[in-house]
C-alpha cells in the first residue's frame, strides 16, 4: 500500500469518549493489517494520550475538544492527539516515569513512558495555557502471508 490516507476526529473532553477514540483509531489503522499486538499497542497509546488530554489538559472540563489526526503512508502510521487545554509546565518532568501532577487521582504517571515504549517515535509539544500536542509514529509490520 503506497497511497496516503488520513483522518481527523474531534470529540468532547469527556472520559466516556476515550473508548470511542480507541475503536475509531484502531479501525483506521486496521487497513495496514496490523498484528493483534500492534493493534493493542495503538489502542493503548491512544487511550493514554486522550486520557492525558482530558484529565491534565482540560481538568475534566467537558467543554474542551480533543482532536486526533491519523495518517498512513506506506507501512507507517502517524497519530497526533491534541488539546487546547492548560499545557504542561515542565515537559521533561512530565515525561519522567512515575511522575504525575495528579497523585490524588491515583494516576500511575506512566502515560508518556507507555507511549514511548509502544511507538517508534513520540514527540510532545506543549505550551502552558495553550495546550499539548503528542505526535507518534509506528511502522506496521504486515502479517500478510503469500500462498502459492
Amino acid at each position: 500500500m503506497s497511497e496516503t490516507n488520513f483522518m481527523t476526529l474531534q470529540f468532547a473532553s469527556r472520559s466516556v469518549n476515550e473508548s470511542f477514540a480507541r475503536v475509531a483509531v484502531a479501525a483506521f489503522a486496521s487497513q495496514l493489517d496490523p498484528t493483534l499486538d500492534e493493534l493493542t499497542d495503538i489502542k493503548t497509546v491512544i487511550s493514554e494520550a486522550v486520557t492525558n488530554a482530558i484529565i491534565h489538559g482540560y481538568n475534566e472540563d467537558p467543554s474542551g475538544v480533543v482532536t486526533i489526526r491519523g495518517r498512513i503512508e506506506g507501512d507507517m502510521l502517524y497519530l497526533t492527539v491534541e488539546d487546547e487545554g492548560g499545557g504542561i509546565e515542565d515537559l521533561e518532568l512530565a515525561r519522567t516515569p512515575l511522575y504525575t501532577s495528579k497523585p490524588e487521582l491515583e494516576r500511575s504517571g506512566m502515560g508518556f513512558t507507555i507511549m514511548e515504549n509502544f511507538m517508534d517515535r513520540v514527540e510532545v509539544f506543549s505550551e502552558p495555557g495553550k495546550g499539548t500536542k503528542v505526535e507518534m509514529a509506528k511502522r506496521i509490520e504486515s502479517k500478510k502471508v503469500m500462498y502459492n
